[in-house]
């Protein structure tokens, strides 16, 4: 097997990390420890699925022992038996092939999501609301946090704009599927003659970037501050406590009004500004950037219309895998794992065929 001697390296290096962190030297620097028990926690599952794959080589080689004995009732007996392993060994050798692949970077990053109504006007921008609040659901359930950055509402509920930063371990991993255009089909409550409509929501998903990602220059910022206020711009604030930031080489503008405080308005808006530039820059790096996002599963272009919440089916439909849950009511609470760990799996098993290909 190709990989045999990738995962005997791994093997090696998880045998020496067990001893590492259990040395009283290393666990009195702290932080050195976290680095090696991380490293430690991710190799587990690739240690654990190896160990059984080559005990099942071991049962298949005792199985050939005893069909090349004599006895013939024994023999049959393990030839059945070594089909049954050499399928159980085939399907491990794909549980590894999986687990080998280069993890993307950004997976353990915390995310920044914007949210933009789309076609269908107040609709669209009621139904950026419920998206709001499936994704602040989604959080609650994983018990991650949430902090709002810019929510900007229209007078009826809806949403002009929203971003909010969801905080957590592999938040990017599980979000980052979410990306695009998300169409929903119902009958609007201001609609009298019960026709359905159909409006789009359009939602970004960004991973948080550092310093060490990104470097922001104060000469190419413009900022500017403002009176924070509500729906139909009643004032809410009577300070300029808003930051609004351009960034002036990219044109890229972010705002937040959220907190009473200008300078945690800025540390927000300057996250989110980051969070922007990290993914502009990213996504004009290179043709093989470029290339790449399209051989993934919804991490690509914004303008692709992923899915559809249809309300008179009761149906949520993801068109890049082709699955359909009948659970709006469930998905919009934010119960949406079922479909993000068949887009994943998905995902995994498109970069796999390029790899063998």
């Amino acid at each position: 097997m190709i990989m045999t001697e990738r995962l005997n390296q791994i093997s090696e290096r998880y045998a020496k990390l067990n001893d590492l962190i259990g040395d009283p030297e290393i666990v009195a620097r702290q932080e050195e420890w976290q680095k090696l028990v991380k490293e430690h926690s991710h190799l587990q599952p690739i240690v654990d699925i190896y160990s059984e794959y080559l005990s099942i080589e071991k049962q298949m080689e005792e199985c050939r022992e005893i069909m090349q004995g004599g006895d013939k009732e024994f023999a049959e007996i393990a030839e059945a038996e070594y089909y049954e392993l050499r399928d159980m060994l085939g399907a491990k050798e794909e549980e590894l092939k999986i687990l080998l692949l280069p993890k993307d970077p950004m997976d353990d990053k915390n995310v920044i999501i914007e949210i933009r109504p789309g076609a269908g006007g107040d609709e669209a921008a009621l139904f950026g609301t419920t998206l709001t609040k499936m994704y602040h659901r989604v959080a609650e359930r994983l018990k991650w946090k949430v902090e709002d950055i810019d929510i900007s509402e229209t007078e009826l509920g809806g949403i002009k704009e929203a971003a909010f930063m969801i905080s957590g371990q592999g938040a990017y991993s599980k979000l980052k599927y979410e990306s695009g255009v998300h169409r929903v089909q119902r009958v609007p409550e201001t609609e009298s003659q019960g026709r359905v409509h159909t409006s789009t929501v359009t939602v970004a998903v960004l991973p948080e970037a550092e310093d060490v990602d990104i470097e922001i220059l104060d000469k190419d910022l413009k900022i500017d501050t403002y009176r924070s206020s509500g729906a139909g711009g009643q004032h809410v604030n009577k300070t300029e406590s808003a930051i609004r930031i351009t960034h002036l080489p990219t044109n890229i503008v972010v705002a937040c009004q959220e907190e009473r405080s200008q300078i945690k308005n800025r540390d927000k808006a300057m996250k989110l500004l980051k969070a922007k530039l990290y993914d502009h820059y990213q996504s004009q790096k290179d043709k093989e950037y470029a290339e790449n996002r399209k051989t993934q599963v919804g991490t690509g272009d914004r303008s692709e219309r992923i899915r559809t919440y249809n309300f008179p089916q009761g149906r949520v439909s993801d068109h890049r895998i082709g699955m359909t849950l009948y659970a709006i009511d469930d998905f919009l609470d934010g119960n949406i794992f079922e479909m993000i760990e068949a887009l994943a799996l998905a995902d995994k098993t498109a970069k796999l065929q390029k790899l063998d290909g």
